[in-house]
């Protein structure tokens, strides 16, 4: 008989401060305190940021972008950055103590990118910023010390869909993908939608909040590879890079991104699938708080160091 997992009982610390008795869920706040509150939740969680060389905001073909140089003698590997949010809440500030560490613990030139949100700017707004930007830092990166020959992309949740969609619509460019619970079917007909769907963070009412902004109004079809790359045709998959897929025991997105994993190897793509049994959505922010956060994190750096080798 196996023992079902349990919480990770420093998430389950992190729970109990949000679900106080009066404290509304985010997604019944008006959007722009939703967003104050998102990010002061991160950033009070994620900790110190680490040390890199420098850093520099910079415009790709109109598109924001924060970057972050590693010490040490360039060229350096180049990581494509997307944060989370819904497609709605999430700024490159609030991803700051990430790209520090990723630049940190893979010398990794990382450039992080603030795509613009829903509903101000909905599908497929946040798809054509990426593309733009990875195509500018495809362009330009040379000559910022970076090296093209090494580059990688990846996100968490609605930054790890964006991320698989990337590395969909532009093969042959990235050596890993790094997605983080990534949404991949925005249909959800998972059992762990069902399972998980309330009081862990991300609930099934807050992603309907998320998704009827990014989607509401605009035709999009729900399984639009751009939208649920799950539903990415095989040879548009076999020709994605190795991928690094990690997921969360106790969130909504978990049984969608062992499926995006299970159709990467089905197409012949090596991956990794690491599942944090005992965790919730949006640990992998929470370094300050939760050890397995930051595993995770030296995860993916690692990950990133043996892609490039």
């Amino acid at each position: 008989m196996t023992t079902a997992p349990a919480l990770d009982p420093a998430i389950r610390a992190v729970l109990d401060a949000a679900n106080q008795p009066g404290v509304p869920p985010m997604n019944e706040l008006p959007l722009p305190v939703a967003r104050e509150a998102s990010e002061q939740m991160v950033v009070a969680l994620a900790g110190e940021p680490a040390a890199v060389a420098r850093m520099e905001e910079a415009v790709a073909d109109g598109v924001p972008v924060k970057l972050y140089w590693p010490e040490g003698e360039g060229p350096h590997p180049v990581l494509i950055w997307i944060h989370g949010g819904g497609w709605t809440l999430g700024t490159v500030a609030g991803t700051d103590v990430t790209a520090r560490d990723l630049s940190r613990l893979a010398g990794s030139l990382v450039v992080s990118v603030d795509y613009r949100l829903a509903p101000e700017h909905p599908f497929p707004a946040a798809v054509e910023d990426v593309l733009t930007a990875a195509k500018w830092v495809t362009r330009e990166i040379g000559a910022l010390g970076g090296d093209t020959t090494k580059m990688a992309v990846g996100g968490d949740s609605a930054g790890g869909n964006l991320s698989a969609v990337l590395a969909n619509e532009l093969p042959g460019t990235f050596a890993l993908q790094a997605l983080v619970y990534p949404a991949t079917d925005l249909t959800h007909p998972f059992p762990s939608y069902e399972e998980n769907g309330d009081g862990l963070i991300l609930t099934k009412d807050a992603l309907a909040w998320f998704q009827g902004h990014y989607l509401d109004g605009t035709g999009a079809d729900l399984k639009d590879p751009r939208v649920s790359p799950l539903y990415a045709d095989t040879a548009t998959l076999a020709a994605a890079p190795p991928a690094l897929v990690i997921t969360a025991g106790f969130d909504p997105l978990r049984d969608e991104g062992q499926a995006y994993a299970e159709r990467l190897r089905e197409a012949g793509v090596t991956v990794e699938h690491v599942n944090y049994d005992g965790q919730v959505h949006l640990f992998f922010s929470m370094p300050a708080a939760i050890p397995d956060a930051r595993d995770a994190v030296e995860r993916v750096a690692a990950a990133l160091r043996q892609a490039w080798a």
